[in-house]
């Protein structure tokens, strides 16, 4: 549920980014300046090269920015030092990418529990809440099955599971739908929406799927490394041949 913009949970002031590709420089992004409030389902779009993928790792804490300030839970990202940065991304951010990322021996519930084992969760607690997750997504059953014997789409799900593990404030999907097919994928994108209506938590994906208009609270519109604009729910009235 949106707490009505009293509280961002994140925000980029003035973030520029610049790549170095022996003598010469690449702006990929140019002074983003973007709140994201708690519990909302916020979509970026935008052209390949569009700067689209940066600007989620600065979202994301994976990457910091040439200048400007990335701040997370107002907590200012560039300030940390790398034990502060990982402490940071194991309880605040769960992620979820495109290829999964799952580890291929070892089981969904080895998968689901491995952030946990990290954060110091004893083994009972661990494993009580890994079969809740699983549960949650809707793959209790397959809790003893590795990524191969698992279709894309209970993959991805495991994923999911995984990134609620230490019940972070955000989740981070990078083309969550990218490598399933547009039923599976519809079904990714309703649970995404489910978790950010009951749980609060807040989705940013970054995406091509046309499909995430109709579940978006905002979509931000990134071009040429620029925020080109940013449409609410009411908005977007936005036909597939505008996505770029």
């Amino acid at each position: 549920m949106i707490d009505n913009g009293t509280h961002n949970v994140v925000r980029l002031v003035d973030v520029v980014k610049v790549f170095r590709m022996g003598q010469q420089e690449v702006r990929a992004l140019k002074g983003i300046n973007l709140a994201i409030r708690s519990g909302e389902y916020l979509s970026i779009m935008g052209p390949s090269g569009s700067g689209k993928s940066t600007l989620f790792n600065m979202i994301g804490a994976l990457d910091k920015p040439t200048s400007g300030r990335v701040f997370i839970d107002e907590v200012d990202v560039s300030q940390l030092d790398a034990y502060e940065l990982a402490w940071l991304r194991c309880r605040k951010i769960g992620y979820i990418f495109q290829t999964f990322n799952l580890i291929q021996v070892m089981t969904a519930m080895e998968n689901v529990t491995l952030p946990m084992i990290f954060a110091g969760m004893s083994r009972d607690e661990y494993v009580e809440k890994g079969m809740e997750l699983l549960q949650l997504v809707g793959l209790a059953e397959r809790y003893q099955h590795k990524p191969p014997e698992l279709s894309g789409g209970q993959q991805q799900r495991v994923a999911i599971a995984r990134a609620l593990a230490n019940d972070p404030a955000i989740i981070l999907a990078d083309e969550p739908t990218g490598n399933l097919d547009l039923a599976t994928g519809e079904e990714i994108i309703g649970l995404l929406k489910r978790l950010s209506a009951e749980r609060g938590v807040t989705i940013i994906s970054a995406t091509h799927d046309i499909k995430m208009l109709n579940v978006s609270d905002r979509v931000v519109w990134i071009r040429d490394g620029m925020v080109d604009r940013i449409e609410d729910r009411e908005e977007l009235k936005i036909t597939v041949g505008e996505v770029g």
